[in-house]
Order: structure tokens, then C-alpha cells, then sequence
């Protein structure tokens, strides 16, 4: 095996963002791009030759040729032995568990729920020995190293496979390729009681999942029709596609069009579901009815002992700062404590790592566990099916008790994608500059407790985080947050989230949007964001 040491000039954009480095593809397919940013990875995470790297994706434009190239070069950087999925497809949670079963870390290609094609976006990220994303540390420490980059080092292997299952021995290099599937499925097999959702089915109980052409696709047909029994056709957009099908692989009531349509129709199934691209993902509609994630996560953490892998109880729940304060009340119930943590999976790690937490979730349709360091769009699918087979409810029924029980946390996301950089920072800047005058003030019928840029402190390592949206809380419970996204490939997204919490049970039923209209009104003028942007109007609404 020969080894070139490619002679280099660093990248100035190779920055990491939440969730790894998230670019257009053809940025990636520049001369060097990938390699450089690749080596720094690598440089950083310092793996002793005998380690084992899994690498995979979730199949969009680029996937393949890029997954080939990470071969080549930890092989040119002395680590002997990778594990990669089939055809380099492995989702992003599915990933995180092969890590956790003896990897010492893993390179996951994904732009998530961005679009693929090759027009489209690309991603790269490196996840640690404990399965999840590389903390801070890690990435500002890989940004350093991809600034200065002079080369990089890559192996001039013989010809291999992705295709053909089995151990390959390429040189000094082992070569594992793994069905991407199979032991991901044991693992939901041994959290859930698989037999009473069976048996939901065989009752007559129909759902519709959504793949989005992205690559839960042969996840879900494999659980959900072969395991479980749901009918042939149950889970739609099957076949993951490096374009996603010219769709937009982002589960929400935007693009996941065909699956809400059918959900709101004349004949809807009993439940729906969808993922994204690389399947961290999910979003839960019953019959003509829509769950917001934080609800989502709410209604998981109040029934998690129905589910044997959650029988025994919970540790601790997480949240995002961003998501709603749903499952602040159920934790209160339960007793155990609920953290408030920034938006990025890698701030659940400590918590999840030093057994302080069970469950945690983002707004932005994530949930997860224990069970891997990632938020698992099939897994949270699995769950709520667990809970109607053993509540014998519908979705709605199962939330509105809830609401009923705990109270109502009304809550909206407004996205305004692709704004200008300049105007973007405009905005939060002018929202600083109010911080001091806000508090005691009345807005939107509401007094103002307190404005600031959140800050977090990490209970376990210590470690502090700041700058992750600005917040304004009221003394009734509501909120305003702003936030800008680091997920998107140009410009800057500006996300703006307003809540309002209701106990009153007369009130329990309003239209989300009635709810909040004062609250949306007055975040728009105190940020001035319509003139400062020239927005009239969100991208999304969620």
C-alpha cells in the first residue's frame, strides 16, 4: 500500500457549525476540499492505529465517491480497520450505534433535512467514542487545524467494494461492510414490545409513514412491514434517492405535503409519521391531527413506563432552550430534573454519558434517549406506537389528555431562511441593545421578567456555552426566543419562537394561531425584523 502526502493550501470556510460542516455540494467537490477538512478530523481526533472508524451517510449526492475517499485516507493515516455501511448508507442514529458497539468514532455524511442533489447540500461531521457529535472542543479544535492545512494523507488502496457484505482485507486495511440495517432493528427490537405493536396492526390499526426518499426508507420497510406486520405500502417515498426525489427531506407540515394531505383527508390512517434525510428526524400526525415536538417529547416522558425500555423510570429529561416547556411540567410530576440545554445534540452527550438524563428532545423535530447519542426519527416513531397499542387511544385522545392533565404549551416557529448575513446579525444586535429596558414592561398583555443571550453552563464537565439565542421570558410562563440557525449553506436563518403556556381548561382547544397572534405581532416589532430583512413574511411556519 503506498501512502501520498498530498501537498495542500487551507480552506478559509471550514468552520463547523452545530452539527458538523455543512456546505453545497460543489464546495465539497472543489480540488482538496473534502481531504483537507477530512485530515483535520482525523489530526484532531488522533485515533491509535488499531481503531475502528465506521463511516456512512445518508446516500444523497456525493455520498458514495466522498465515503470512498475517507476510506482511502484513514487508511493513509494508519488506522486499520473501518466499518462502513453498504453502499456507504448508514442514518445518522444507526451510525451512532454502530460506534457505541466497539468504534472508537465515526465520520457521518449528512446535510440532514437540507436538500441534496448536486445542486443541493453536503455535510460532513465526526462523532466520538461515545456515539454522539463531537463537543465544542473538538470543533473549534478541527477549524484551527483546517485553517493552517498544508496536507494531507491519503492511501493509493486496490480496488474495493461497497456492495458485497463481509470482511474485506485490503492491504494492512479491514474492511467491514455491514448491512445498515440489521442491527439497528435489533436494537428497537430490544426496546420496545414489538408483539403488542403487532398486534395493533392485526387489529385493523393503519398508518402511513413517510421516507421522504431519504434514508430511512429501508429502516422503516424492514421494522414496520417485516417485523411488525403493518400492511405492504405502509411506508411510502421508500427508496432513497441522492436527490431525495426532488423533495425537500425536512418532516414538517411544509414539506411532508403528501403525508399531511393524507393524514387531513376524507380516509385518513390511524397515524402518521415521517423522517428526514439522514433519519434523526421524525414527525407524528394522528387522524387530522398535527403533534408539535415538543408536545411530542412531553407526551414520551409522561407514558416512557408503558415502554419495557423504559419501564424502569427516568433519570431526567433535556429540552433545548428553544423547545417549548412541555416536558418542564412533566418532569416537575415526576419528580426528576429537566436541563435546558443550547440547540446541538453534542449538549445532551454529558448528560446522557453521566446518567443524568433518559430522554431529551429539540423543536426542530428530534427525540431521542439512552439508547444512542443522536436523536432518532424512527426510534420516536416506534415509541408513540408503543404507547397507542398499550393505551388502546388515538393520537389526539392521547394528547388532549395530556394537555388536560399538565397544561398546553401553545408554540410556533417562525423560519426566515436565507437572509442576508449583515441584516440577520442586524437584528439580534438590535435585540441586545434592548436588554436592559425590556424587563418590567408590558407587551402583548404580558410583563416582561427578563431579556438575555443564553447562556449554558454544563452541569456535569463545567464547560460554558454562550450566545445561543436571545430570550424574552414573561412573568405568565410565555416566551419569545430568537436564534440564529447554523444548519443552512448560505446566508443566515433567522429563527423566531414564540409559547405561551394555558392551564385553563376552557381554553385548552384554541387554534395555535388565534393563541399567539399578540405574541407573533409583538416579536416582529420589537425586532424590527420585517424592515431590517425586508421579510414580509416566514419561509416556514411550523
Amino acid at each position: 500500500m503506498t501512502v501520498h502526502v498530498i501537498t495542500t493550501s487551507p480552506f478559509a470556510d471550514q468552520r463547523p457549525g452545530t452539527s458538523g460542516l455543512r456546505k453545497r455540494t460543489t464546495v465539497f467537490q472543489q480540488q482538496h476540499y473534502l481531504e483537507n477538512f477530512v485530515q483535520a478530523l482525523l489530526d484532531v481526533a488522533a485515533l491509535p492505529p488499531d481503531s475502528t472508524l465506521v463511516v456512512g451517510g445518508d446516500g444523497r449526492y456525493h455520498n458514495r465517491e466522498a465515503t470512498e475517499t475517507i476510506i482511502r485516507m484513514a487508511a493513509g493515516n494508519g488506522i486499520t480497520h473501518v466499518i462502513v455501511g453498504r453502499a456507504g448508507l448508514l442514518s445518522t442514529p444507526a451510525a451512532s450505534h454502530l460506534i457505541r458497539s466497539g468504534a472508537h468514532g465515526g465520520i457521518i455524511l449528512s446535510a440532514s433535512h437540507n436538500p441534496g442533489g448536486a445542486d443541493g447540500d453536503f455535510g460532513i461531521k465526526y462523532n466520538t467514542g461515545n456515539g454522539g457529535p463531537a463537543p465544542e472542543s473538538f470543533t473549534n479544535a478541527v477549524a484551527e487545524r483546517a485553517r493552517v492545512m498544508q496536507q494531507y494523507k491519503i492511501a493509493d488502496l486496490p480496488h474495493f467494494t461497497l456492495d458485497e457484505l463481509g470482511t474485506h482485507q485490503i492491504g494492512p486495511l479491514r474492511l467491514d461492510v455491514v448491512d445498515p440495517v440489521v442491527a439497528y432493528a435489533a436494537l428497537m427490537e430490544s426496546l420496545f414490545d414489538f408483539d403488542a405493536i403487532s398486534g395493533l396492526f392485526a387489529s385493523g390499526f393503519r398508518m402511513r409513514f413517510d421516507a421522504m426518499h431519504a434514508i430511512t426508507g429501508p429502516y422503516a420497510v424492514e421494522i414496520l412491514e417485516r417485523r411488525l406486520g403493518a400492511l405492504s405500502g405502509t411506508v411510502i417515498n421508500r427508496v432513497p434517492l441522492p436527490d431525495f426525489g426532488g423533495g425537500h427531506p425536512d418532516p414538517n407540515l411544509t414539506y411532508a405535503h403528501e403525508l399531511v394531505e393524507e393524514l387531513f383527508g376524507p380516509d385518513a390512517p390511524d397515524f402518521g409519521a415521517a423522517s428526514d434525510g439522514d433519519g434523526d428526524r421524525n414527525m407524528i400526525l394522528g387522524q387530522h391531527f398535527f403533534v408539535t415536538p415538543s408536545d411530542s417529547l412531553a407526551v414520551l416522558a409522561a407514558n416512557a413506563m408503558l415502554v419495557p425500555g423504559y419501564a424502569r423510570g427516568l433519570s431526567g429529561v433535556a429540552r433545548s432552550m428553544p423547545t417549548s416547556a412541555a416536558v418542564d411540567a412533566v418532569a416537575a410530576s415526576l419528580g426528576i430534573p429537566c436541563f435546558e440545554t443550547p440547540t446541538g445534540w453534542k449538549f445532551f452527550g454529558t448528560l446522557l454519558d453521566a446518567g443524568r438524563i433518559t430522554l431529551c428532545g429539540e423543536e426542530s423535530f428530534g427525540t431521542g434517549s439512552d439508547h444512542v447519542r443522536e436523536k432518532d426519527g424512527l426510534w420516536a416513531v416506534l415509541f408513540w406506537l408503543n404507547i397507542v397499542a398499550e393505551r388502546g387511544e388515538t393520537v389526539e385522545a392521547i394528547v388532549r389528555e395530556h394537555w388536560a392533565r399538565f397544561g398546553r404549551n401553545y408554540y410556533t416557529r417562525y423560519d426566515y431562511e436565507g437572509v442576508r448575513t449583515e441584516a440577520a446579525n442586524g437584528v439580534m444586535s438590535h435585540l441586545r441593545t434592548q436588554f436592559s429596558a425590556l424587563p418590567g414592561t408590558m407587551i402583548a398583555s404580558r410583563r416582561v421578567r427578563s431579556a438575555d443571550d443564553f447562556t449554558y453552563t454544563d452541569p456535569v464537565d463545567g464547560s460554558v456555552s454562550a450566545h445561543h439565542g436571545i430570550r424574552l421570558l414573561f412573568d405568565d410562563g410565555a416566551r419569545i426566543v430568537f436564534r440564529l440557525s447554523g444548519t443552512g449553506t448560505e446566508g443566515a436563518t433567522i429563527r423566531v419562537y414564540i409559547e405561551s403556556r394555558e392551564t385553563d381548561a376552557s381554553r385548552l382547544g384554541m387554534d395555535t394561531a388565534n393563541a399567539l397572534t399578540e405574541l407573533v405581532t409583538a416579536a416582529l416589532v420589537i425586532s424590527e425584523l420585517p424592515t431590517r430583512t425586508g421579510r414580509t413574511a416566514p419561509t416556514v411556519i411550523t
